[in-house]
């Protein structure tokens, strides 16, 4: 079974870099984690059994599905603020207490700002998702050996970018009453990469007290409440180092 994929991301700059993080002077308050705005999601189902593998589906198409789903919904979160994500606003891609730098193919260090980051993030992810050879769509034509490295590569720049995201824009995002969908979309993309085993957890342990709050099951919705004649019912941190 062949899933459509198109990719919506057109960005003329390509580069085949890899990313490192180093620590920067001081970490700030996280606004992204008062209850007020870790309660607002845009769905109530269980993201679980959302990303499980369905039985009748091949696993390299399922996450080529879900890979190129969410590099198209995290590029669309992004433009939302891209105007306030420029070379002065963010003169590095931050994400708590990380920093992230790119290597070119020799191993040498760029510097970059977070939008220049965020480019080559999706200009690389771009170029993969529509390489037939890579993501192929025409039936019978086989995914490539190293598919699933190539998918948590994608998988780990993708949560660069989400990561930046909540430290450097959610001011932005609450502006525009978008935290729901970013807290959705990010819950969303870590339960899937956990199940897979996508990202390494030394990679998103940077987010680790966000992701215990919106990946942990849903409360169950409170009881109606019971007629006059009903009988009553039973009273019922992380300090991440250069890597």
């Amino acid at each position: 079974m062949r899933f459509k994929r198109n990719g919506s991301y057109t960005l003329n700059r390509k580069s085949k870099t890899k990313p490192n993080g180093k620590k920067p002077p001081a970490e700030e308050k996280k606004q992204y984690l008062e209850a007020e705005f870790t309660k607002v999601r845009v769905v109530d189902f269980d993201l679980k059994e959302l990303v499980l593998l369905p039985r009748e589906i091949d696993l390299n198409e399922w996450l080529a599905s879900n890979t190129t789903t969410f590099f198209n919904l995290i590029n669309l979160q992004y433009s939302t603020i891209s105007e306030f994500c420029t070379g002065d606003t963010c003169q590095a891609m931050t994400a708590c207490n990380t920093i992230y730098y790119w290597y070119d193919e020799r191993g040498k260090k760029t510097k970059c700002t977070a939008p220049q980051y965020v480019d080559f993030v999706m200009s690389l992810v771009q170029k993969l998702v529509t390489d037939d050879d890579i993501f192929p769509t025409k039936y019978g034509k086989e995914f490539p050996n190293a598919f699933e490295s190539l998918v948590k590569k994608i998988c780990r720049y993708l949560f660069h970018v989400l990561a930046h995201l909540f430290w450097a824009h959610f001011k932005e995002t609450v502006a525009l009453d978008l935290q729901g969908h970013l807290n959705t979309l990010y819950a969303h993309f870590i339960v899937f990469v956990r199940e897979f085993n996508l990202v390494d957890p030394k990679e998103t342990c940077i987010m680790d007290d966000l992701s215990e709050i919106l990946c942990a099951p849903a409360p169950p919705a409170p009881a109606a409440p019971s007629s006059p004649t009903s009988a009553p019912s039973p009273s019922s941190h992380n300090h991440v180092t250069e890597r």
